[in-house]
């Protein structure tokens, strides 16, 4: 089959492969009608996030059921199912506890408790190195879905995979962040990013009764993105001060909720690449120390984006000053689809206005660059296998 598989940071491309089989009896093989790539793919492209082997990338994914394993008695070949990027089991303690990120089972080589660099992470994701898993990904003519009596949600036969596709990460990722905001309705909600999580973040925070979403992405053709999409007001903070300009907002007192939608890799100075070599750190987290700064006293700090690194300067300071609560980690897709299906379908959200481009899945390599160099307008690109 073909599928697009990372060789060395910055070398993505389209390879021919073995097909997937099954390996154990809860495994069911897809074949993957929609896949997509995320911002996340891009810290394995970089190097960023380490990878020494060959592997198929991609966790964003659905597609038809094709082999089914003998455990297997919830799906039946012809299903055509969206795959959650977490692989959890569903038995262990912490798949028990609506936290099945942190899956025990999945992720049995680099599982642990400490969270560590380079060792003990949490539950497996598809196509997201060895150190979470080493599974196959899902940017591929097929791909094998271990715990399938889990994890797999049937798509409406109404809904497109446009429609549907986006239930796998971005947008319960994007719902996590507001959720765990818990808003009462009428807060100004801050998204730092207006990539797709970003863009789905300022979805989620007008279901939940956001009297303000305001967008900030240093890229203005994001921004109007977010504005057509999303009705929301926008600031570029290469034009302006953007916490002054959310005090502003907020009669002095700063945004409600503020949700790192950026992670460790935002633009940054040739200070800023100088400051983090010296320090060993991986990126910035420029980003979130403007959340700090931009959220109000006694506010809510999501944070959606990616760190793999400890930071210097860390304002802990801070934080403890303005009594700001922080909620962070994958999301746990699990907890939200099934009402994230229903909004959907019923028609109370909109996901695919996202897409700027679609692709063949042998133009993989292609749609990897445009989305790394910020090319060609790209925000969210499709692959068709």
């Amino acid at each position: 089959m073909r599928a697009a598989v990372f060789h060395k940071p910055g070398d993505i491309r389209v390879d021919n492969v073995p097909d997937p089989k099954i390996l154990d009896p809860r495994d069911v093989i897809l074949k993957v009608t929609s896949t997509a790539i995320c911002g996340s793919d891009l810290h394995i492209l970089s190097g960023a996030v380490p990878q020494k082997e060959p592997l198929i990338m991609g966790h964003e994914f659905m597609g038809i059921v094709e082999e089914v394993g003998s455990a297997i008695t919830n799906l039946k070949r012809g299903d055509r199912v969206v795959v959650p990027f977490p692989i959890s089991c569903g038995q262990c303690f912490f798949c028990q506890h609506e936290a099945s990120p942190a899956c025990e089972n999945s992720n049995f080589k680099h599982y642990g408790p400490n969270g560590d660099m380079l060792d003990q992470k949490g539950g497996a994701l598809f196509g997201y190195t060895d150190l979470y898993g080493g599974y196959s990904g899902g940017q591929a003519e097929y791909v094998r879905v271990p715990y399938a009596d889990i994890s797999p949600r049937k798509v409406p036969d109404h809904l497109s995979d446009e429609q549907a596709l986006f239930l796998t990460d971005i947008f319960p990722t994007g719902w996590s962040s507001i959720d765990w905001a818990a808003l009462k309705g009428g807060e100004t909600v801050a998204i730092f990013g207006s990539g797709p999580v970003g863009l789905m973040a300022q979805k989620a925070a007008w279901l939940n009764g956001a009297a303000r979403v305001i967008a900030i992405d240093p890229l203005n053709y994001r921004l109007q993105k977010a504005k057509a999409v999303n009705n929301v007001e926008i600031l570029n903070p290469n034009e302006v001060d953007v916490i002054e300009a959310i005090r502003a907002m907020t009669e002095g007192r700063g945004a409600d909720v503020c949700v790192d939608a950026v992670g460790f890799e935002p633009e940054r100075t040739i200070m800023d690449k100088v400051k983090a070599t010296v320090n060993f750190e991986m990126g910035s987290m420029k980003v979130l120390d403007l959340c700090f700064e931009a959220v109000r006293r006694m506010g809510t700090v999501s944070i959606m984006g990616v760190y793999g690194s400890t930071y210097d300067n860390f304002p802990l300071h801070r934080i403890f000053d303005k009594g700001i609560t922080i909620k962070q980690g994958q999301a746990p897709v699990l907890n939200y689809i099934d009402k994230l299906i229903d909004l959907v379908q019923d028609g109370k959200v909109v996901l695919d206005d996202i897409i700027t481009h679609t692709l063949s899945l042998d133009d993989a390599t292609h749609g990897y660059k445009i989305f790394d160099k910020k090319e060609e307008d790209c925000v969210k690109v499709i692959l068709k296998p």
